[in-house]
């Protein structure tokens, strides 16, 4: 590169703010941009290969170079040549992992520092986070930066962010280098891995209709052009002589859309906006809280095994359900910060930037649903889904009637059977006895046809039993075999299954069988596909569970 080309270094420059940082850079044309990231080649996304940076990469105003920052030798090779770094860098802040923050946030932040020093870059930006002064148990409201840290943080990633803001504010002036920390709240918008992607997952779940806490907690969020923005604001500060950069050195800065609002409310336009309905539902932090222990230290126990990082975390829970509000009187002051796009129109552009995340309109079934189609389709599933409510509450009534007379007074099968026999026949013989006419009812005599079994359902009935007979045959073949475990597993549960129904007594299974049998099918059938979701997610993460499990077994074998 030539002597007179001004060039700033982007640390973690395919994260989520570094991306528009980057593209801002470029845009304004002040400096080069060299782009650090831990990939060993940069990928551009659909959206950029036809942008602004695949042309600068392509013209040479912007290059990517890998770094992994806890190697200094690497970090001095990036920054070759810098007059500025923009220093935004960090492990995902859900991993709770105490090693894999300190070595980044705060061993890579010494060696971004060092670096600096000798290569005599003449600015760092560190890119901080409000949760340097947050202890997970006090809301803050319009905090300001003459908040001190807590003698405790709420998690690693905020303890380990403060360490490297105190570093970055130290080096503030030695050997010409001149600092500053920006602390964004809550950054949103296109692009964004974690919130929208997890809300939305939620949503599918079943899980968005809930509120941590009493939903009243209010919050600052910072649209990510704003975060960018304050950032070069910052550097431009930096970069002014006399007064200004003196006020603006050795100083940390609150960055937000400067519109606080309902951490809630907030949540739910962007549901609404996919389409997905708005939570309702509140529960108590403190009935979360031991929950999310649990699922914290099952992903400390299977992580390992190849479980996904939770978004029910006790950290995440208090971020949840606590009040965080910050002022940019600051930075409005010393870094000439004001929000260059509002909020709601942030959310608009959010929105619209998720078509694939929508919710999907519900459609119209064709033909019998799943729940009838088990059912035969015929006049059973119609009593048990609710179709004929007339029919319904009629089966309900002789069920009933059947549970008083014969259940509770503890009948055998034998003697339930004789009396229901003895009671149609009864009912049969009075009701073939009355005239036609009852005081101008007509009597709607019973015929033959009702019992009549027709020679096409007999065959049906034939087919059926035999089928299930040859299928048993089959499987009693194929157990003979001796080589069809699964087999015997599926058969061995069915008899468990069937051992265990036969412990109960007829009264039990008929006062917990009955109503099942008007609930259970009716559910599924209005709650079809989710419960279908549900159940192969439920299949998918068992067998993935199950065969990492087996591949680290075999692994571990295959070492010793």
């Amino acid at each position: 590169m030539s002597g007179d080309e001004k060039w700033c270094v982007v640390t973690g420059g395919r994260g989520f703010a570094a991306r528009h940082l980057v593209q801002m850079l470029i845009r304004y044309d002040v400096f080069r941009v060299r782009i650090a990231d831990l990939g060993s080649t940069v990928d551009l996304e659909p959206y950029e290969e036809n942008g602004i940076l695949a042309e600068a990469l392509s013209s040479g105003r912007a290059q990517y170079v890998a770094i992994d920052l806890r190697s200094k030798s690497q970090v001095l090779q990036a920054f070759q040549g810098a007059e500025v770094v923009f220093h935004m860098a960090a492990p995902n802040s859900s991993i709770n992992n105490y090693q894999l923050h300190h070595s980044v946030n705060v061993e890579g932040t010494k060696n971004v520092i060092d670096a600096c020093t000798e290569l005599k870059v003449k600015r760092l930006l560190y890119t901080s986070s409000p949760s340097v002064v947050f202890d997970g148990i006090h809301g803050i409201f319009d905090g300001e930066e003459s908040l001190p840290y807590p003698p405790k943080h709420n998690d690693f990633y905020s303890a380990t962010k403060a360490q490297g803001e105190e570093l970055v504010i130290k080096a503030n002036g030695v050997k010409g280098l001149l600092t500053c920390c920006i602390r964004p709240s809550s950054i949103f918008g296109p692009g964004d891995r974690l919130l929208v992607p997890s809300l939305v997952v939620a949503a599918r779940a079943g899980k968005s209709k809930f509120i941590i806490g009493d939903g009243n907690n209010i919050y600052d969020f910072t649209y990510v052009e704003n975060v960018a923005h304050a950032h070069i604001c910052a550097e431009r500060a930096l970069a002014s002589e006399g007064t200004v950069a003196e006020k603006a050195a050795g100083q940390a800065y609150f960055i937000t859309n400067m519109e606080p609002i309902k951490f809630w409310e907030f949540v739910s336009l962007i549901l609404e906006g996919l389409g997905y309905e708005r939570p309702r539902i509140k529960i108590p932090a403190f009935v979360v809280m031991p929950i999310a222990h649990v699922v914290e230290w099952t992903y400390k126990l299977l992580g390992p095994y190849g479980m996904k990082v939770p978004q029910l975390t006790p950290s995440r829970v208090r971020l949840l359900s606590c009040s965080r509000s910050f002022k940019c009187s600051k930075a409005q002051d010393r870094i000439g910060y004001t929000p260059i796009v509002s909020l709601q129109e942030g959310l608009k552009r959010t929105i619209e930037s998720y078509p694939h995340l929508r919710a999907e309109q519900p459609r119209k079934r064709e033909g019998p649903s799943k729940a009838s189609i088990y059912l035969g389709s015929g006049m059973v599933a119609d009593t048990l889904l609710w179709k004929d409510k007339k029919q319904t509450f009629k089966a309900l009534l002789v069920l009933i009637a059947i549970y008083y007379n014969f259940i509770v007074t503890g009948s055998t099968i034998i003697t339930m059977l004789s009396k229901l026999l003895l009671a149609a026949s009864i009912f049969v013989f009075i009701h073939g006895s009355l005239p036609e006419k009852i005081l101008g009812y007509k009597i709607q005599k019973l015929d033959s046809s009702h019992f009549y079994l027709s020679e096409e359902t007999l065959k049906q009935i034939t087919r059926s039993v035999a089928s299930s007979w040859n299928a048993s045959v089959r499987a009693l073949k194929s157990l003979g075999k001796g080589n069809d475990g699964l087999l015997f597993i599926k058969v061995a549960l069915s008899l468990l299954v069937l051992s265990f129904l036969g412990t109960i007594s007829l009264r039990n299974l008929f006062v917990i069988g009955v109503p099942a049998a008007f609930v259970v099918f009716y559910v599924y059938e209005k709650e079809e596909q989710k419960i279908d979701a549900l159940a192969l997610e439920a299949l998918s993460r068992g067998c993935k569970l199950k065969s990492d499990i087996v591949r680290k077994v075999c692994t571990s074998k295959k070492i010793e």
